[in-house]
């Protein structure tokens, strides 16, 4: 499924080496579609295309290309969660190619894996981060 947005650039963290072949590097994008409540939203690259943010700087605008993903995970006592990801697959500068362009492509997931996907070989959240009550009740952050 390919969706596209635009927005500002908020937050930039580095190249995480999730395994031998995967590599990951998230950023946030603050979306304005209504400024009256913006939106910051984390979307991720993956193995080579990390380094389209190369160039980029916090503020600045930025179009981005990407794919909606979700996985379902058992744990080892048989619950069952999900989790959704934002895979993107190009990230350029929105003021008309004043910025870096990605050379992002439609086939294939980055890191090399073979034909599977490279988030299996990402392990899940503890079981803790998702039990109520076990973060106390001063670590929430959700203002509502």
């Amino acid at each position: 499924m390919g969706i596209e947005t635009t927005g500002k650039l908020h937050t930039v963290f580095e190249t995480k080496q999730v395994s031998e072949r995967f590599t990951k590097r998230e950023f946030v994008v603050e979306i304005t579609d209504n400024p009256k409540y913006p939106q910051v939203v984390m979307f991720q690259l993956t193995g080579d295309r990390c380094s389209q943010l190369d160039g980029l700087n916090v503020g600045d605008e930025v179009r981005i290309e990407f794919s909606l993903r979700g996985r379902e995970w058992r744990s080892p006592s048989g619950e069952v969660k999900y989790f959704n990801s934002l895979d993107v697959w190009k990230i350029e500068s929105a003021r008309g190619g004043g910025g870096r362009r990605g050379g992002g492509g439609s086939t294939g997931g980055g890191g090399g894996s073979g034909g599977r996907d490279p988030r299996d070989t990402v392990p899940p959240p503890a079981d803790d981060d998702f039990r109520p009550g076990t973060r106390g009740p001063d670590t929430d952050d959700i203002p509502f």
